[in-house]
């Protein structure tokens, strides 16, 4: 089995660009048509560049929901045939989830997540990006951690999730 392609891409942390709703219009087209025979709703825009004025990672995050992770055969194929990567993340399998980005895995434009309808956790994405009464604090911390060390995901994640799960806790 080939090595995983490696990410080249550092943590960067932008101001907002006003060219990311249409990015992701323009790859949500493209998903949807790709993913039909599984896809549950629309794919939606998450994460930081789905907020109006947050500073964020340069990488458009999308959310998709299929019915049944196991019978999701040929998915990967046809997400494949218009330029997507399967990138599979630690915990994927266990969450019945798969993650693909767009153009390559070394250097994402774009980042699919793609979760079964019934999982517990998508709503979570959806209210953290329909509530961004946080932006300013949030966008801080993500700034401060990426200027630490802007190649060590996992501590740049790991950094985040206190915040985002105190102000997913205010919201529920």
């Amino acid at each position: 089995m080939p090595q995983p392609q490696p990410r080249r891409d550092p943590i960067v942390v932008v101001p907002y660009r006003e060219e990311w709703p249409a990015s992701f219009a323009d790859q949500q087209v493209r998903v949807e048509a790709a993913l039909r025979p599984w896809l549950v709703g629309r794919v939606e825009h998450i994460g930081s560049t789905a907020v109006p004025g947050l500073a964020a990672k340069p990488i458009i995050d999308m959310l998709a929901r299929i019915e049944d992770h196991g019978r999701s055969s040929g998915l990967i194929d046809a997400l494949a045939r218009i330029g997507w990567v399967h990138a599979p993340e630690p915990g994927d399998a266990e969450r019945r989830k798969w993650s693909c980005c767009f153009p390559s895995i070394a250097w994402r434009t774009h980042h699919l997540h793609i979760v079964e309808d019934r999982a517990p956790d998508w709503p979570q994405l959806l209210a953290f990006r329909d509530h961004p009464d946080a932006a300013a604090e949030y966008a801080r911390r993500k700034a401060a951690l990426a200027a630490a060390d802007d190649r060590d995901r996992p501590r740049y994640r790991a950094g985040k999730a206190p915040f985002i799960t105190e102000v997913l806790r205010r919201l529920t």
